[in-house]
């Protein structure tokens, strides 16, 4: 046996998430059942985030044991060719037996998509929130601010995550305005960048609801150093539809033993 990394991109829209579930299409039963197409003794999945229904990634990272003797290349491509349209292995590495990204996981991105319009677009719906109203971005961009850092982020879950550290370090919050430009893919689309060491249950969807509210006036500027003194989930704005927010990048540091990726 040996270990394999991949790097695995999916369209969360029909799928109930990442994690199995009985009765439900997750990313992780599909993605095992083409890994053990390809070799049945192929172990369970150990996925680096438990994205919820809905949530997009261009970046998950996989580990998984397998007997077989295939190259990164064999693995990336013998997979996908066993994978639906709404799923990809985009790399692939081999690394030490019982490798769990969730052990080297030191940072990971996430972008939330919004797209402030009062027309709704095709193009974008099922990757962007459609905000009907105004949103004063520089109002927007310094509430950002105020979450970076290490903090006691306890108001930023659901009442399903239960765990006692709830202190998290965010290296960057960002809000990216629209591109404007002619010809760009994602015309009027507006982007929360957010950048951090761990996350906890919509974590994300919670911050981003918070600064579309403060960006439109229903919550005041520091509503989120409020919540941080206080830890009351109530204090915030609503948590954010599941289909805007996308996996975008994990950096890993891995031991020695990996291997280079294919493709690089």
């Amino acid at each position: 046996m040996h270990g394999v990394l991949l790097t695995v991109a999916y369209d969360g829209s029909a799928f109930s998430g990442w994690a199995r579930q009985p009765g439900a299409r997750t990313v992780e039963e599909v993605l095992e059942a083409a890994l053990r197409s390809v070799d049945p003794e192929a172990s369970r999945l150990r996925g680096v985030s438990r994205t919820d229904a809905g949530v997009h990634a261009e970046a998950q990272a996989v580990g998984v044991d397998v007997s077989r003797d295939i190259d990164a290349r064999g693995w990336v491509l013998a997979t996908n060719a066993a994978l639906p349209e709404d799923v990809a292995v985009r790399a692939a590495r081999r690394v030490p037996v019982g490798l769990d990204p969730r052990d080297h996981a030191k940072k990971k991105r996430y972008r939330y998509r919004l797209l402030v319009d009062r027309v709704r677009s095709p193009l974008v719906r099922h990757r962007a929130w459609r905000v009907e109203h105004a949103l004063d971005l520089e109002r927007m961009a310094r509430e950002a601010a105020r979450l970076e850092g290490t903090h006691d982020f306890a108001a930023f879950r659901t009442s399903r995550d239960g765990r006692e550290d709830t202190t998290r370090t965010i290296s960057r919050v960002s809000v990216e305005p629209p591109c404007a430009r002619e010809g760009c893919a994602e015309s009027g689309v507006l982007s929360v960048v957010v950048e951090g060491d761990r996350f906890m249950h919509n974590m994300v969807r919670i911050l981003v609801g918070t600064l579309v509210d403060v960006a439109r006036g229903r919550l005041p500027e520091e509503t989120v150093l409020r919540a941080f003194e206080e830890g009351q989930r109530s204090v915030l704005g609503p948590t954010a539809p599941a289909h805007g927010l996308t996996l975008e990048r994990v950096e890993l540091a891995l031991p020695p033993g990996a291997e280079e990726p294919w493709p690089l």
